[in-house]
Order: C-alpha cells, then structure tokens, then sequence
C-alpha cells in the first residue's frame, strides 16, 4: 500500500477545497486559486514535480479550462441574456404556463422538461431559477417549487451543457467520448423514469397524487430516456440532454393537449414561438450539422484548428487542439448572434450583452481555469494515482458501489458536474483499472453520481432560494432535498455495484 503521508498529502488539495468552499464559506474561486497554491507546493516537494513540468501542467490545464469549457459556458449565458433582453424568454415561459393547469401537469413541462433543455443548452443555474420562478407563478408553494426544481436538476446536468461534462471527462481519462456516453445513459436509466413521479408525488403532497397523472408521467420519463440513449450511442456526448429533455417537453405537452387539460390563460401564436426559441434551433442544428451525421462537414470545419504544444522532456506530451469552428461554444456563439439579430437585437445590445455575460462570469471563469489547472498537477504529479491506489487498496471491489459518491462530492464541493470529472475523472478510471474493470463504467459512475450532489451543492441552493425568495428557508430547502440525494446516490450505487461486480 502506498505510505500513509503521501496518501494524506495527495489528499489535501481536495480536503482543503471542502473546508474552504463548505466550512469557511470562501468564495469558490478564492477557495480554488488558494488550494492550486498548496497543489503546486506539494507535488513540487512531495511529489518531485520539476518546476518546468508544473509550470507547463499548469499552463495546459488553464487552456484546456478556457477552451473548450469557459467558451461553451459564456456562449450559453450570452445566448440566454440576449434572448432576455429582447423579450423571447418571456414568450417561452407564457407557452409553457398556458399549456394545463394541473399542477402535477405543469411540473413536468417546467420543472423536468423545460429545466432539462435549459441545463442542456445553458446550465449555470438558468436550469434551477428559470423553473422556480414560473411555478411560483403558477401558484405552487415556493418551497415545492425550490424543491422540484432543485430533484429535476439532476440527471440532465451529466450531460449539460452542450455535453461538456463528458467531453471533459474523455479527455482527462483518455476514454471515449461515445462510450462513456452510453455507460452514463444506462446507469441513470431509472432515474429518468422515476423522477418524473417525484416530482409529481412532492407538488400533489404525496404518492396518491400520481393517479389520474400516470401515463402522461410515465410516458414522460420514456420519452425522456429513448432519445437520451440514442443520441449518446450514436452521436456522442453533445446532443443527449437536449434531445432527451425536448422529448419528454414534447410528449408531456402533446398529451396533455389531447387530455384537454389546457387552461384559460392566453397562449403563444405559433409563429411567436418559433421565433422565441431561434436560437435553441439554430444551436441544436449547428451542432447536429457539425456531428458524425454529416462527415463531411465535419471533417472540414474540423480542419481549422491549432495546437498548443505546453511538453517537456521530462513532462510528457501536453499538447491542445483548438478547433475553432466546431467547438460546441463556437457553435453557440454564432446560433446566438444570428437567432438574436433575427428576434430583433441590434449591435449596441449585442456589445452590451458581450461585456454584461463576461462580468457575470468572471469570478466563474477564474475558478474554472484555477481548478483544471490544479486537477493536470495532480495528475502528472502521481497525486491522483496514490489516491486511487490507497482506496482500491483499503475497499478491494467495495470501492465500486461507493465510486458515485466520489463524483457527488466533486458536484457538492464545487457546484459543476464539469469541475467533479475534472477532479476525480481520472481516479475513477485509475481505481478501475486496478479493479480489472472497465474504466469506462467508473468513469461513467463519477458523472452519474456528480448528477445527485447537484441537488444539494451549495451553489444550486443558493441559486434556488434566491429564486423562490426564501432566505429564511434556506435550511429547510437543503435538509428536504438532501433526502432525495442520498437515496439517489445510495440506489444508484447500489445498481452501479451490482451489475458491474455481480452480473
């Protein structure tokens, strides 16, 4: 076994990020920027990492966490500013009020569906307060709103936004992107199905409510996971929350229509809508454009790239493709401008928007840059390796049904399903090899357990009780939830367990 004080050095980059983000209360990019200054101390002392090597890891993961994660995040956030300021949003959630006026109903579309396809094309919290705003509007209590919300915000987010948490986790761990995508979809499966009835148990106060709602929930979730499935098996990791939350959006919509359960408020003329919503469908066609369907654009949009050589002799190769024009932010960024000058922003919006998105995400955008940056020296400095090593060696195959909880604790600490697989991605794939199993399946249970801490990270209830406007219900919002979240990551361990250990 490897020697208990390295084992407890390797650790402390991420003891240290749980006692700074959770016990301090340090705000998140201080929290980071501060522990990548103890990473480097301790894998250039403990570790032997060469000055030259930690400099140019450092280098490399700040780039990578700039390209392609901070463009697909400000690209998201801008489209979705601009789409506030020219009123769009606001005619999107209209249509979506003024679909049924069962409550049970109208959780599903807003809560599930509608919060699913903003997690998939925006994320940063649009899929939490976007939600909770409207079903208090609707009338549901506030606290049930924050709830709802915050359980729905959890299976969509392993793949939101635009993929990239799975693109990031293929690319720490070396896996395929295709395959790790499929791993995820079947180990969160039941999930997709049975939230849906959560939900629909937690707004009509209890199990009884979901008769009279059974079929329309189950078809749901079925239309929530069908689309998911293929998508991820055949195209990748991109497309999969977007096709899978405008399934279930969808069917949840045309069957309630056919159940004529359709309130008296004002609907949305057809027309409208689609312009409303130009620039989800400029985004989601771009980037079908631009996947495996169609090689040929692909392969020559994917011809304009660059490569950033950060190696060193005794670093190894660390080199970063960017691709410049089919990069899901990329993508993002030109379905925005040009929905966005459609729906009728002008240049001046367009620029004030720009620098508007930018100040909101500074502080994220450090933290982003900070935490890639410090997971690259832990692993070129063997941090990662003694850590998965020590835990293999202390649970032997045990470690399998607790190898979720690792990806939860990466989303509670850090708020970002992206950031947890950055983190502990290439320690689960690690531990998995040691185990003889495929490291695609832990590597895939970090993201579907990443998925459970999202209902209960900090930054998610921060987001969800300043939408609901309960500061002084804070703690009961955290201590509701957190129910859910451990006997989601508890089932799901469990299954993970169980299929790849027994089956």
């Amino acid at each position: 076994m490897t020697d208990l004080f390295s084992f407890l050095l390797a650790i402390t980059p991420l003891a240290l990020l749980i006692i700074f983000i959770l016990l301090l209360r340090i705000a998140v990019h201080y929290a980071v920027l501060i522990t990548l200054v103890v990473t480097w101390l301790i894998a250039s002392w403990q570790f032997h990492l060469p000055l030259q090597v930690l400099t140019a890891a450092s280098l490399y993961g700040a780039a990578k966490g700039l390209w392609p994660i901070v463009i697909v995040i400000f690209a998201a956030i801008y489209g979705y500013n601009l789409m506030l300021s020219n009123g769009s949003m606001a005619v999107i959630k209209q249509a979506l009020a003024s679909v049924s006026d069962d409550k049970r109903v109208q959780v599903l579309i807003i809560a599930w569906g509608f919060g699913g396809f903003l997690e998939a094309v925006a994320g940063y919290g649009t899929a939490v307060a976007i939600p909770v705003g409207i079903l208090i509007a609707l009338g549901i209590a506030p606290l049930k709103a924050a709830v709802v919300s915050l359980i729905a915000n959890s299976v969509p987010t392993a793949f939101g936004a635009v993929g990239i948490p799975v693109i990031m986790l293929a690319e720490q761990t070396g896996l395929a992107v295709q395959t790790l995508s499929t791993h995820i979809i079947l180990q969160l499966a039941a999930f997709n199905i049975l939230l849906p009835f959560v939900l629909v148990a937690i707004i009509g106060g209890g199990i009884r409510a979901i008769r009279g709602v059974f079929l329309i929930t189950l078809l749901c979730g079925v239309a929530s996971l069908l689309p998911q499935y293929l998508v991820a098996r055949y195209l990748g990791a991109e497309l999969p929350a977007f096709a899978g939350s405008l399934g279930g959006l969808v069917t949840t919509i045309v069957v309630a229509r056919l159940q004529k359960r359709a309130t008296s408020t004002e609907g949305v003329a057809l027309l409208t809508l689609f312009k409303a919503t130009l620039i989800y469908l400029f985004t989601f066609v771009f980037i079908v454009l631009c996947s495996p369907l169609f090689p040929a654009i692909k392969q020559s949009l994917g011809s304009v790239y660059s490569l950033i050589d950060f190696s060193t002799a005794m670093g190894g190769k660390l080199q970063l493709k960017i691709e410049w024009l089919i990069t899901p932010g990329v993508l993002i960024l030109a379905a925005s401008l040009l929905g966005a000058w459609i729906q009728g922003s002008r240049p001046k919006v367009f620029v004030q928007q720009f620098f508007a998105t930018l100040g909101q995400l500074k502080k994220s955008i450090v933290a982003i840059l900070a935490i890639v940056a410090m997971a690259t020296v832990m692993d070129k400095s063997g941090m990662i390796t003694v850590i998965a090593t020590t835990l293999v060696a202390t649970t032997g195959i045990g470690y399998v049904f607790i190898s979720p909880v690792i990806g939860a604790l990466g989303t509670f600490v850090t708020g970002s399903d992206t950031n947890a697989n950055v983190l502990f991605g290439k320690l689960q794939a690690t531990a998995a090899q040691q185990l003889g199993i495929d490291p695609h399946a832990l590597a895939a249970a970090n993201t579907a357990g990443a998925t459970g801490g999202k209902m209960i990270s900090p930054q998610s209830i921060a987001i969800a009780v300043s939408a609901s406007k309960l500061d002084q219900l804070s703690g009961e919002i955290m201590s509701t939830t957190l129910k859910y979240c451990l006997l989601y990551i508890a089932l799901l361990g469990l299954g993970i367990g169980v299929y790849y250990t027994v089956l």
